[in-house]
């Protein structure tokens, strides 16, 4: 059985963003990136799956400029076996993702793939559904727990009224949640034999997909920040505050 995970190379979760002063996005000088956190989750739970022995090879897939790369060998450091990188320079959208994406399953055949729900920087949320359909696959989103036997993969998924259970025929698609797992620390001896892996570089034109952006951003804004708090002397002004100023009573 073979697994490939996609994973997104995004500004660690740590760090306070800075929009440029032009508006037209985010200044990236100087910030420490790393892999998107629902992907680190996505790769656990693809390693997991080959140490039980369900699975034979996992590949790890990113799309991106060249420092990609770094997000790879910690992915083949968690434990992938093999690892491909999309090299492009334009700036990828959730459909131009999964086309690439596409490309590479009817490429390589894997028997499931493994994504994050969603990208931290984006929230798109469209990539694994975008996919599942491209390739006329079934999904199962938002994975809290999986397990692969006998052909089948079922995947217990969070709702709004609790937590359903899906059982999908392989291949398919399935996107992660917070609650699957905890990934583990990536070890420097790790870190140093992921160095000797195989890690394949291709172009959007070698897997032939188009990947022009579809949509133009016009600007990027922080959001208006928060007016200071007030302190009423009793409840009669609260409630006088909340009728006349905020309007919700």
């Amino acid at each position: 059985m073979k697994i490939m995970v996609a994973t997104k190379r995004v500004v660690d979760h740590n760090v306070k963003v800075r929009v440029k002063l032009d508006g037209t996005g985010v200044d990236l000088t100087n910030v420490k990136m790393s892999m998107n956190p629902f992907d680190e989750i996505a790769v656990e739970e693809a390693v997991r799956l080959k140490e039980s022995g369900v699975a034979d090879e996992v590949i790890a897939v990113s799309a991106g400029i060249a420092p990609c790369q770094e997000t790879l060998r910690t992915a083949l450091a968690i434990g992938a076996d093999r690892a491909i990188l999309v090299e492009t320079d334009d700036d990828l959208q959730p459909l131009a993702v999964a086309k690439l994406l596409k490309a590479l399953v009817e490429r390589d055949r894997p028997d499931l793939i493994i994504l994050g729900k969603q990208a931290i920087d984006d929230d798109s949320n469209q990539t694994g559904q975008m996919l599942s359909a491209l390739c006329g696959l079934p999904q199962a989103t938002f994975a809290s727990e999986v397990t692969v036997a006998d052909g089948k993969v079922t995947v217990t998924r969070e709702v709004d009224g609790g937590a359903q259970t899906l059982a999908l025929r392989l291949p398919a698609v399935i996107t992660t949640d917070l609650r699957l797992n905890e990934p583990r620390y990536v070890t420097l001896p790790n870190i140093m034999r992921a160095k000797k892996k195989l890690l394949e570089t291709l172009t959007p034109d070698e897997l032939g997909v188009d990947v022009t952006p579809r949509l133009k951003t016009l600007k990027v804004a922080e959001p208006p920040r928060r007016s200071a708090g007030v302190k009423v002397p009793d409840v009669k002004t609260l409630v006088q505050k909340l009728k006349t100023e905020a309007k919700v009573l």
